[in-house]
């Protein structure tokens, strides 16, 4: 598998956030300060780290009403809230979180669509995506636009493998709480981000739709804006 070292960001209260730049593209790398990656921002001790880091658009991906905390940027014009679940959409919570996210991107493409044509559409500057954890909305998310800015699946996969690494601390302590060992192992299975999830997600794509663009294209998301949102992601090397 390719490696891969992400760009942490040392963001007081947030365990996963960070810089997706460097990140290898066809014809070059994701560009330092164009997309970043992060749990909820309810728990950032410190709003004027996103200012420095020159952030222009927050995506939040949460249901509206998911968090009892307000977020700290709702009232700010770089915020927008687009879900990409509708609260009526059926879970298989029994299944893994694997086929868990082929039926999400099933259900509702438009909803991805839209997350993506934001991105495409946003004031230039970094965009921050993040959901509750930064793990399964954001996730897929962010496979979509590192897809879409011409990343190997291998790669895809890497970065959200990196998700799972970063959240482990947390994890164990909450399984912890668990009593039950049937349980506990379940949501330990839930919790997990093993590169075959995503993989199997790329694939599902390519077999079902055509691939990540012919995905987001059937969600509403034009030739324009898969164009801009490649050229605001891909840095290419100087001739």
């Amino acid at each position: 598998m390719t490696e891969y070292q992400p760009l942490h960001l040392d963001w007081p209260g947030l365990a996963n956030a960070r810089d997706l730049g460097g990140l290898p593209v066809e014809g070059g790398t994701v560009r330092e300060g164009a997309l970043i990656r992060t749990e909820s921002l309810t728990r950032l001790e410190d709003p004027d780290v996103l200012r420095e880091a020159g952030v222009s658009l927050i995506v939040d991906l949460r249901r509206p009403g998911e968090s009892v905390e307000p977020h700290p940027f709702a009232d700010e014009d770089l915020y927008v809230n687009l879900p990409v679940e509708d609260p009526a959409d059926a879970k298989g919570i029994t299944s893994t979180m694997g086929a868990l996210y082929l039926d999400m991107l099933d259900a509702r493409p438009e909803l991805f669509a839209q997350a993506l044509g934001s991105m495409a559409d946003a004031e230039r500057g970094a965009v921050l995506v993040h959901c509750a954890a930064g793990k399964d909305r954001t996730g897929l998310v962010v496979a979509l636009a590192l897809s879409v800015a011409g990343a190997e699946p291998d790669v895809v996969a890497a970065d959200y493998a990196v998700t799972g690494e970063r959240l482990s601390p947390y994890v164990e302590g909450y399984l912890a709480t668990i009593e039950d060992e049937k349980q506990r192992e379940f949501w330990r299975g839930h919790q997990a981000t093993p590169v075959e999830f995503m993989l199997r997600v790329l694939e599902h794509l390519d077999e079902k739709y055509g691939g990540v663009e012919a995905y987001l294209r059937s969600g509403g998301m034009t030739d324009d804006q898969l164009s801009a949102l490649r050229e605001r992601l891909v840095a290419r090397p100087s001739v």
